[in-house]
């Protein structure tokens, strides 16, 4: 399902389109299934990776262009998975920005990294607190702290 961007849109200044924000999600995702920390618990956690993309597609939408196609509860999701940890973050963020570096335009770039490390933080403060654990987040690595 397409919806128009709102006209406020932060993506819509950095250039972002529907085709951009599949292009970036399929290909980080076809990465992130090769990549040796991150492979194993994407792989192992979804199930069919044609929808698990759409939805993605829809996240990234609702994010950069706010067309609010996503309806979702990234948090639960996440919280729910044990072996997610810090550093899979970190490697997570890093194979973002380096395929939103080659898939897009630098605004856009910038822009998907500014709300992936956003987005990053968000997640791994509320991890932390579905585990019982101290919610701080150190500033720069987005790393939680225990």
């Amino acid at each position: 399902m397409t919806r128009d961007p709102h006209p406020k849109a932060p993506g819509l200044e950095a250039g972002v389109t529907e085709p951009m924000i599949r292009d970036l999600v399929h290909e980080f995702y076809a990465r992130v299934r090769q990549d040796a920390l991150l492979g194993p618990i994407f792989n192992s956690a979804i199930e069919d990776w044609d929808a698990h993309l759409d939805k993605l597609c829809a996240f990234w939408s609702s994010v950069t262009l706010m067309t609010g196609r996503y309806k979702g509860t990234p948090m639960k999701a996440h919280a729910e998975i044990p072996q997610i940890t810090p550093e899979h973050f970190r490697q997570w963020l890093a194979l973002f920005r380096a395929t939103a570096a080659v898939v897009c335009p630098p605004g856009a770039a910038a822009l998907f990294a500014d709300r992936a490390e956003r987005i990053a933080e968000s997640l791994q403060m509320g991890i932390a607190i579905h585990r019982g654990a101290s919610p701080a987040v150190r500033s720069g690595d987005h790393s939680v702290s225990r």
